[in-house]
């Protein structure tokens, strides 16, 4: 099996790119479709590997999909008919557990696995757990098979709030609430660009979802149709990775048809570190020209800066004069390609900073008798050299995949069907900027 890239570093990448569509958009709608009884079609659809992977997943259901075009895809629910999400499959993609919405409003019970994707952190499956037991779900949870059983015994209603934001736990009780006989309310709610997606979606095909703030309220309706085509929005992850990308090798780069507000605390960021951009016709234009200046982040829920974008950030700051901290709040794992960036020269080491009420200061479940790296501190600029690199989660692979495209000399990354589980066409689009990849 091809899984690995040999990549030919140190050349300017430049040039122009059309972003593909957003994979954390993406998988949510396709499993938003199944609460239709009629077919939905979306525009938009990254081809990456975990749209493939739910594909497969939804097609064991019985649902039927075909690709109208390369990036259209049609869902036809009709034909829905197990309710029960298969171990293996289930287990290799996280939003598997969403699906909870759909086959609990269509057999009133189910049984879905615990979630898999890339082992960042202890994901707060206990904050989704509780909030679909206060909205009146019965939950239940078998350590033997590894599968969670869950009734629907009357339509969700009432009022929720996390006790810290939660992306996918934002979306399930969205989807869990839109047939409601009354208001639901989700307090304290994710704000993610990808959620308001979602919202649109369903909204458009005669839902009734507000949101207000951090609160969202849903009033339930009877039934979903949709009678056009729904876009889903431009991936920001890819935006960033090429940027950083561009930039630490000393190139430009245009990102076409990208909204700001995707971008913000990014924007901020790449300003300060003395990176100029533009914005023109819908069109983002960013060009390295000086040196780059340190700048420190932390990681936080939308709009701050993001925990996906700090891994290509760390790229960035080895090539800045000085020194430069990251500090992840958001998932307590988020490092593991410090190790494999030291074997093409970086200048990391990972820091403690004591920060009051950890607890709270953390978005993950922290607990005082564990240890926890949560921040790093980079020393800049360094000439990256050649190495072997092993990716060992998504946005890390791409941050792997980056660095060997900065350093001098002929790299190897390997596991890279982990980094396309989340980039469409990643080696077509660095050979278009000018990169010298190949897939063995």
């Amino acid at each position: 099996m091809e899984d690995s890239y040999i990549i030919n570093g140190g050349k300017k990448i430049s040039g122009t790119i059309t972003l593909s569509g957003a994979k954390n958009a993406a998988l949510k709608m396709i499993i938003a479709s199944l609460l239709f009884n009629s077919k939905v079609v979306l525009e938009n659809v990254p081809l990456i590997n975990d749209v493939k992977e739910l594909i497969h997943l939804i097609n064991l259901l019985g649902v039927k999909t075909r690709f109208l075009e390369k990036n259209i895809l049609e869902i036809d629910p009709s034909d829905l008919s197990i309710n029960k999400v298969d171990m293996l499959h289930g287990s290799k993609i996280r939003v598997s557990f969403m699906l909870f919405a759909s086959l609990l409003y269509k057999f009133g019970e189910c049984y879905i696995p615990n979630p898999g994707g890339c082992r960042i952190g202890a994901r707060p499956i206990d904050r989704i757990i509780e909030g679909m037991r206060s909205l009146g779900i019965e939950v239940n949870y078998d350590s033997n098979t590894g599968y969670y059983q869950a009734k629907m015994i009357k339509k969700p209603t009432g009022y929720y709030c996390f006790i810290k934001p939660t992306h996918t736990g934002t979306e399930l009780l969205i989807m869990l609430s839109v047939f409601s006989d009354s208001k639901v309310i989700i307090d304290n709610a994710a704000t993610e660009p990808e959620i308001d997606n979602l919202i649109d979606f369903l909204n458009l095909a005669g839902g009734k979802i507000k949101r207000i703030g951090k609160k969202i309220e849903i009033i339930g309706g009877k039934k979903l149709v949709l009678n056009q085509s729904f876009k889903i929005i431009l991936d920001r992850n890819e935006a960033v990775t090429y940027v950083c990308l561009a930039i630490a090798t000393k190139g430009k780069i245009e990102i076409k048809n990208i909204s700001l507000n995707l971008l913000t605390s990014f924007l901020e960021k790449i300003k300060e570190a003395g990176v100029s951009y533009s914005f023109k016709n819908n069109s983002l234009l960013f060009e390295y020209n000086g040196q780059l200046k340190p700048v420190s982040i932390e990681t936080m829920s939308h709009p701050g800066f993001m925990t996906d974008w700090q891994p290509n950030w760390a790229i960035l700051m080895t090539q800045a004069k000085g020194e430069s901290i990251i500090h992840e709040r958001v998932f307590e794992n988020r490092f593991s390609y410090v190790d494999q960036l030291k074997k093409l020269g970086a200048r990391i080491e990972k820091i403690e900073i004591k920060v009051d009420k950890p607890e709270e200061f953390y978005f993950f479940n922290y607990q005082e008798n564990q240890i926890y790296n949560q921040a790093i501190k980079i020393t800049g600029p360094v000439n990256l050299h050649s190495g072997v690199l092993e990716i060992k989660d998504l946005r890390a692979g791409a941050t792997l995949a980056v660095a060997a495209l900065v350093a001098n000399g002929q790299s190897v990354v390997n596991n890279v069907s982990i980094l396309e589980r989340g980039y469409e066409n990643f080696v077509n689009k660095i050979r278009a900027l000018g990169g010298e990849i190949k897939k063995v």
